[in-house]
């Protein structure tokens, strides 16, 4: 069972165990055997201490609803720091992959520009020989 409702149930009894007092209370007092005027001190004394009762209940659900309140808003707080912090290392680890990705394409970049190097001046090698040939040939 959760918390929210143990407290629901909890304030459910609390509320129907005042209603219940309230009721036997007045229940008591009209069937006793008593004046109009004893009846009347009887009623008024009840009605303050059932006022009182009432305020009393009314300031502890009050500071347990604040309690509650304060309670939600310090787990948001905590929850929004989890995930601002979850999404800080998100894009701390997508630049360090992007620098990574840099890295590698700057090293391939010259690797393959090194073997056009190398392949272009092996052709040119390659040209110049057969125009040696070639002008050999023509020679001949």
């Amino acid at each position: 069972m959760s918390k929210e409702q143990q407290t629901e149930n909890c304030t459910s009894f609390a509320k129907g165990l005042f209603i219940g007092s309230l009721v036997g209370a007045v229940a008591a007092l009209l069937w006793a055997p008593k004046s109009g005027r004893e009846m009347r001190e009887d009623l008024s004394d009840k009605m303050k201490v059932a006022g009182d009762k009432s305020k009393e209940v009314a300031y502890t659900v009050g500071s347990k609803v604040s309690d509650i309140a304060k309670t939600v808003s310090n787990k948001t707080c905590d929850v929004a720091q989890v995930v601002g912090s979850g999404a800080g290392h998100i894009i701390s680890g997508v630049k360090q992959v992007s620098a990574d990705v840099a890295d590698n394409v700057k090293d391939t970049s010259a690797k393959i520009a090194g073997e056009v190097a190398e392949a272009s001046s092996e052709i040119a090698e390659d040209v110049a020989e057969t125009a040696e040939q070639a002008a050999k040939k023509i020679k001949s």
